[in-house]
């Protein structure tokens, strides 16, 4: 089968695509989404499927209901990938789902699913995943070796938008002690540097490492002794918490039910639930190499199921019962 991802960066041409390589399909990323580059790729390409991801400079209103329009008159079924709900659903996922209207929809919200199924638009739970082919362990390399990293974007705007979304408590809990006492955290993500008010204080220059590509990021996961994973809910896990984990890195992250629903904290993971928790629990596990091995080990052992040949299945199991594909 062929399929193409409307998805013109290449971030979404890793991990979902690749789970659809590894069941033998061929997939194509699109470029910028514009009709005629499209009709052109429909034409030689002739893909199967279409899949819209995210929320990204094509997802305009125009170019939503030109890529409806399009897979209507090319008889090619259309599916969405929802990545920014709950918090955006409002502002952006509906108004797309009028627009755009997919044929079905797979969104990262198990809740905002039945939402949508009860709104009368076809739709399923799809979470993130890690692909050892992007996530592996890889050999500790001195320009990313440190005792604490974070990556991740600082998304500054959202937080100050969203005053009540988890990612500012679990800011308060993992972060905001550790730089207060004095440790050193390589940061690498956009807008560290905005940080302050949500900190406390600014981020030292050094610390700030700046973008890094989603290819790399396993480099960092393998190099730092301690990663601290951020949680925008506590009842949901970043993509981040599955490629640290598929990267065989040490995870300390939030104590949240979402968390303890997937692993066990002390096998799999380290949670921390306050700040001098967190401070607890660096200071143990900076001097306890044996254990931050067991950890990470475990932690790997504990996602092998949760990777993207498996949501690849799901996904395309889900529209052929849907009669929309073959």
């Amino acid at each position: 089968m062929k399929i193409l991802f409307l998805e013109r960066g290449k971030l979404w041409s890793y991990g979902l695509p690749d789970g659809l390589r590894d069941l033998g399909h061929q997939v194509k990323a699109s470029g910028p989404v514009e009709q005629g580059r499209l009709i052109r790729l429909l034409t030689s390409f002739k893909p199967d499927l279409l899949v819209s991801v995210g929320w990204g400079p094509d997802h305009t209103k125009a170019k939503q209901r030109m890529v409806r329009t399009t897979a209507t008159q090319h008889q090619i079924p259309l599916v969405y990938w929802s990545t920014e709900d709950p918090n955006f659903t409002n502002v952006f996922t509906l108004p797309l789902l009028r627009w755009m209207k997919p044929d079905h929809t797979f969104t990262i919200s198990e809740k905002t699913a039945k939402r949508f199924r009860k709104l009368g638009y076809s739709a399923d739970y799809l979470d993130y995943a890690f692909h050892p082919k992007v996530h592996f362990r890889a050999k500790i390399k001195p320009k990313y070796r440190t005792d604490i990293a974070v990556v991740a974007n600082a998304y500054p705007d959202v937080l100050r938008k969203y005053p009540k979304l988890y990612r500012r408590q679990s800011l308060r809990i993992l972060v905001r002690p550790l730089l207060k006492h004095g440790y050193r955290i390589d940061f690498y993500g956009r807008n560290w540097s905005r940080m302050k008010p949500f900190l406390g204080r600014s981020i030292p220059k050094g610390s700030m490492k700046g973008y890094i590509s989603y290819k790399k990021a396993n480099q960092v996961f393998s190099s730092a002794k301690i990663v601290l994973g951020l949680q925008n809910y506590t009842d949901m896990l970043t993509q981040r918490t599955f490629e640290t984990l598929g990267s065989e890195g040490f995870f300390l992250t939030s104590d949240t039910p979402a968390v303890r629903a997937l692993l066990k904290p002390g096998r799999d993971v380290v949670v921390s639930s306050s700040p001098a928790q967190t401070l607890e629990k660096v200071r143990y596990y900076l001097k306890h190499e044996k254990e931050r091995e067991q950890i990470r080990r475990s932690g790997r052992r504990a996602i092998a199921k949760q990777n993207y040949t498996e949501r690849a299945k799901f996904m395309l199991s889900v529209l052929r019962k849907k009669g929309l594909l073959k």
